[in-house]
């Protein structure tokens, strides 16, 4: 019989529910009271949100998330501008100051 045709067939007989050592006393029982206990304390509900800190943090929950807006690429943008032309001045536009020959 080849694996094919044994799988087959396992899968038509039913699993035994009850074992010899599952009769008497039960090895795993305190095993299985850990582990309902532990999940017996683990808080239910909702997560509570978590509260934005620093400076990034609350600024990404001010416009991320659920009140999303387009204010994070105008202020890219602008910071771009801005860096962008402090770089002109310093490498270019700084020599050209008051040179009226």
């Amino acid at each position: 019989m080849s694996f094919v045709q044994r799988r087959a067939l396992s899968t038509l007989i039913p699993p035994k529910i009850a074992s010899p050592k599952a009769i008497g006393g039960a090895p795993d029982a305190l095993r299985m009271q850990r582990v309902v206990s532990f999940y017996e304390k683990l808080p239910r509900g909702a997560a509570p949100e978590v509260q934005a800190k620093g400076i990034l943090g609350r600024y990404q929950a001010k416009h991320f998330g659920k009140n999303a807006s387009v204010k994070p690429i105008i202020h890219a943008l602008v910071f771009f501008v801005a860096v962008g032309y402090a770089q002109n001045y310093y490498f270019h536009l700084r020599h050209h100051k008051n040179n009226a020959h």
